[in-house]
């Protein structure tokens, strides 16, 4: 699952790389559907062919490539989709779905073994409106820096358990397990705990948490779990970190404790008993 430092990794890396570069063609390799609004294949190279992106942004989990005359390139990755910068005559992997090419400095690829993911030309006044459900996003711990005052009123209007909401985008944007498990873990707080009722110190411990672990996986571009790589073909450097994700029966990596594991809401949860 694509979570929020490693989708930030890309968006930071595509916009050093390809900003300023202008579009030659778009190969689309898969099928139809992953231009919704395209009467066919070859609508976005007569659209784009020419074209020069700007810069590379990101609202909420989906990517937008600014393409000039008010509109944009929009791309939602989906749940396992990712992008891939790659010259021109390098070999194209079979889950390519599709190929964006450059005047100069090569390709950049959308590979996305489910088939999910979606491109979509559209005046960028009206991304909102293509994709309503941006407008229930909650807040954005990498763009959205909020007061941890402000964090604790919106996390007292739920009456639900932390990890579960955690992983809802409409308190906060693009936490899967991997981050939701580091978080509660650095915060010393067990995962069915009820979000209205922690009191004032828990509520500080768990929004440091937030901020540190989602600002330093950023820093170290993110996990290389499951075969995740940045758009370069490189993992991640933030698995040497990670506390307890992914290591049940073993020590946490500061040494405290060790690492438990439980099924929580179809997906194995990971942590310590010194959590409360």
């Amino acid at each position: 699952m694509l979570e929020l430092p490693e989708l930030e990794t890309a968006r930071r890396d595509l916009d050093r790389e390809v900003s300023g570069l202008k579009i030659k063609e778009v190969d689309v390799l898969g099928p139809k559907r992953l231009i919704p609004g395209e009467a066919n294949k070859n609508g976005l190279t007569k659209a784009l062919s020419g074209r020069k992106v700007s810069s590379v942004k990101r609202i909420g989990m989906i990517l937008y490539l600014d393409v000039g005359n008010g509109q944009s390139l929009v791309i939602d990755l989906g749940p396992g989709g990712y992008l891939q910068r790659a010259a021109n005559k390098d070999a194209i992997d079979t889950d390519t779905q599709l190929v964006i090419g450059f005047t100069q400095k090569g390709q950049v690829r959308l590979i996305d073994p489910e088939k999910q993911a979606t491109v979509a030309l559209i005046e960028t006044e009206q991304i909102i409106d293509a994709f309503p459900s941006i407008t229930e996003l909650g807040f954005d711990p990498v763009d959205e820096p909020i007061s941890w005052t402000d964090f604790g009123q919106r996390l007292l209007e739920y009456d639900v358990k932390l990890r579960p909401l955690l992983m809802d985008e409409t308190f906060i944007v693009g936490l899967g397990p991997v981050y939701s498990d580091e978080i509660l873990h650095a915060a010393l707080l067990r995962h069915d705990r009820i979000a209205s009722q922690l009191i004032t110190q828990e509520i500080r411990r768990l929004y440091r948490s937030i901020v540190e672990t989602v600002h330093n996986a950023v820093k170290h571009r993110g996990v290389s779990l499951d075969g995740t790589r940045d758009i370069f073909g490189e993992p991640g450097g933030y698995d040497e970190y990670l506390e307890v994700y992914g290591r049940g029966g073993e020590r946490s990596r500061n040494g405290r404790g060790d690492v438990l594991t439980a099924r929580v809401g179809g997906t194995t949860h990971y942590y310590c008993d010194y959590q409360v």
